[in-house]
């Protein structure tokens, strides 16, 4: 049994950062149903694509463990059949631009007199109100104006944006922790409710100390490469065959890190006897000094020692050593799964582990439609004649 076996959801969500939500809820459980327009999710289309079935990867990863289904919401007969489906669900997530929910009829008002308990979860890139509400966002435009643009990447480069679709997939794990709030809440009174996640909001919480040094100190924080501005040392260094990553967040860290470099002189350095003191004066000397020792050792051979000697510390590994590494498979964090029209599949597995109701990937993403006879129990002349119709 998974923790969220029962849970009915209807997912109306497209792109990524509402399918993320629902693969959550997916892996662990949920009964899942994607609805897609007749002409499928916009994901459908984005890279990587499989050559033999013209299948997309990124779809195939986001949406496993989901029922797949087709419905023109635009098509009235369409919508009956939605709100059918509504009443005895207990959620929907969406992430429209604001007002299109509402254009199309399936907005949080209209659902929840169909089904006043239900759940609606809506992730947007402005949230439900606000001067900006309106706008369409995708993830850069949020790492944009949420600040962490500027925040990113070397004090002599451009502003960068964060690899990874950040403000997608953490809008996405705040929609669901929300939608699972507001389930809990439920349970005790009976109530629904809207959950309104916004991913420039999303990017805005995760600011760290950069909101109150700008309200505190009255100093707007700046591009630092990947030094962190409240612990030193906390940086990348270049070792003799790659580069490693190493934090030394306390002062007993930094005492213990100074005798395993064989440098105890830097403990009577006034400059470095603080954690506070080895922030400000981390360029003048001390980077160097790590650096230089590091240039001269193998990435294994710091890893090794530093981890004897109990400091945080990591190798920069690039995407195939970081699927080989045995500590990832061992966390089954890359699963398989035969896909029918790609063939087998290897991608992330689940990053929550729990003991009891633990969750896993264990069926692929729906082709278009796949489900829509099983979900809306239909007989092949009944769906031919509705597709004929444009409502499937």
């Amino acid at each position: 049994m998974k923790a969220l076996e029962g849970v009915k959801v209807l997912d109306l969500t497209h792109a990524y950062n509402g399918p993320f939500c629902t693969t959550l809820l997916a892996d662990n459980g949920a009964d899942v149903i994607k609805f897609e327009p007749v002409q499928g999710d916009q994901c459908r289309s984005w890279g990587p694509i499989d050559e033999k079935s013209g299948e997309s990867g990124f779809y195939a990863f986001l949406n496993r463990n989901k029922k797949g289904v087709t419905l023109n919401l635009k098509n009235e007969k369409a919508r009956e059949i939605f709100y059918d489906l509504v009443k005895d669900a207990d959620v929907v997530v969406e992430n429209f631009r604001v007002g299109v929910s509402k254009k199309l009829k399936v907005d949080y008002e209209t659902l929840k007199k169909i089904n006043p308990s239900i759940i609606y979860a809506s992730g947007s890139g402005f949230g439900q109100y606000g001067p900006l509400s309106n706008r369409p966002c995708y993830d850069i435009v949020a790492q944009s104006m949420g600040g962490m643009v500027n925040m990113t990447g070397f004090p002599d480069s451009p502003p960068t944006k964060v690899g990874p679709s950040i403000a997608d997939n953490v809008t996405g794990i705040y929609l669901c922790v929300g939608v699972l709030m507001a389930l809990f809440n439920r349970e005790r009174t009976g109530q629904g409710q809207q959950v309104d996640v916004a991913m420039a909001d999303t990017i805005f919480s995760l600011l760290e100390n950069g909101i109150v040094t700008t309200t505190m100190d009255g100093v707007i924080p700046q591009r630092q490469g990947n030094i962190d501005p409240s612990i030193a040392p906390f940086d990348i260094y270049e070792a003799k065959d790659g580069y490693i990553a190493i934090g030394v967040g306390n002062d007993r860290l930094f005492k213990t890190f100074c005798e395993t470099i064989g440098r105890e002189d830097l403990l009577d350095d006034p400059r470095y006897e603080t954690n506070d003191l080895r922030c400000k004066n981390y360029k003048d000397g001390l980077q160097q000094v790590i650096s230089e020792w590091a240039a001269a050792k193998g990435k294994k051979e710091i890893e090794d020692l530093f981890d004897k000697a109990g400091i945080p510390c990591g190798p920069v590994l690039d995407m195939q050593e970081a699927i080989d590494h045995p500590h990832f498979q061992a966390r089954e964090m890359m699963v398989h799964m035969d896909h029918p029209t790609i063939g087998e599949m290897y991608f992330q597995g689940c990053p929550i582990k729990l003991t009891e109701t633990p969750g896993s990937v264990d069926t692929p993403a729906p082709l278009l439609g796949q489900h829509n006879k099983e979900v809306f129990g239909l007989t092949d002349e009944e769906l031919e004649s509705l597709k004929a119709e444009g409502v499937m």
